[in-house]
């Protein structure tokens, strides 16, 4: 689980704003511009008109007295958007002289206290959170660190490299050079510098040359040329590399997601495969990843709430259906049979209504 020292950081930003949360200050909306498709959350806002000071009260009367109401807490703080939390956490230390955070890590416990934590932060400000926390000696997880960078688009990556810097105080690919090793930290390093297009357009004469420089580089021949690999997923958009697994499954008649799964392994395969993945169908790969995390025995709710508070304000409505799809249940039904108490209702409520 999340350290909980690391969730007690306080709020990323703050902007000191007291209206109803219908108008929205255009500063704080540049700040999660690069993170959300609005219309893909599964976020059920409020229907009731409140405003940061309505909410930061409410949330003290909730604290008050011998025990918290966190039932109180979910249902207030699982109904607000990123740029809502903010101005809570603002409004909260401007009227009671306290932090938000602070008192929410003393309030709750356990999963349900990850959860919240880690959801009240602004998005890149939890990227880059959770990549520094998966980069530490202590709470090491390169894969999560590898999923959380590989799967993000290249402004993302830019927001949370700065956030990064200046919070923790030395740049994301210092720790990568520290924690990782190999291909993976050649790949990990080479992602996070390179400035890939972020458009649909795809060359398609580039994308048969790069098929072709793959295949040579893997399939065809003996041992593999990891340089190769590293250079194309690297440097080539989103869009680009889609269509460049498209041509080598016409070219070749394999699938690049089978040459990368033959010709590598471990990290190094794991990053490959997802950038590969999510140059294709991002929600498929996070409906994967979701599954993963709970199948089997027990649960990997460190994953399981990673994913899910990341990706709820983002593309969670594609993720619900993708998981319906491929595993023929609801993802809420799956969640609701993993989780209970309290943290069932939080992230049943970031996820939205069972359909």
């Amino acid at each position: 689980s999340f350290c909980r020292s690391v969730f007690k950081l306080p709020a990323l930003f703050s902007l000191s704003f007291s209206f109803h949360y219908k108008i929205k200050p255009t500063r704080q909306e540049d700040r999660f511009r690069d993170f959300g498709t609005e219309k893909m959350s599964t976020l059920i806002l409020s229907p009731v008109a409140t405003s940061p000071r309505d909410d930061a009260i409410a949330l003290y009367r909730a604290f008050k007295g011998f025990g918290c109401d966190t039932a109180a807490v979910v249902n207030i703080l699982a109904h607000r958007d990123a740029t809502q939390r903010a101005l809570i956490q603002q409004e909260y230390r401007t009227m009671y002289s306290d932090d938000l955070f602070k008192r929410l890590s003393k309030e709750l416990t356990g999963k349900l206290e990850t959860a919240v934590l880690l959801w009240m932060h602004d998005p890149a400000g939890r990227d880059a959170l959770i990549v520094w926390q998966a980069l530490r000696v202590e709470t090491k997880n390169l894969e999560a660190a590898t999923e959380v960078i590989c799967s993000r688009t290249p402004s993302q990556i830019q927001h949370v490299k700065q956030i990064y810097h200046s919070k923790f105080g030395v740049p994301l690919e210092h720790d990568i050079e520290i924690c990782a090793s190999g291909d993976h930290k050649k790949l990990l390093l080479a992602y996070v510098r390179t400035l890939r297009y972020e458009g649909l357009e795809v060359d398609r004469e580039i994308t048969q040359k790069d098929a072709k420089a793959l295949y040579k580089a893997g399939e065809k021949k003996l041992g593999t040329d990891e340089k190769t690999f590293i250079r194309m997923f690297s440097e080539r958009s989103r869009a680009q590399l889609a269509a460049i697994s498209s041509a080598y499954h016409d070219m070749y008649g394999s699938s690049l997601k089978k040459a990368v799964k033959g010709e590598t392994s471990g990290l190094f395969e794991y990053a490959l495969l997802t950038i590969l993945r999510c140059s294709e169908n991002p929600a498929k790969y996070f409906a994967k990843v979701l599954r993963k995390s709970m199948k089997g025995l027990g649960t990997n709710d460190t994953t399981l709430v990673r994913v899910i508070v990341t990706r709820t304000e983002i593309d969670m409505q594609y993720i619900k259906v993708e998981y319906l799809k491929k595993y023929k249940k609801t993802l809420n039904d799956a969640v609701h049979s993993e989780t209970s108490g309290h943290y069932r209702t939080f992230l049943l409520s970031l996820l939205g209504p069972n359909h």
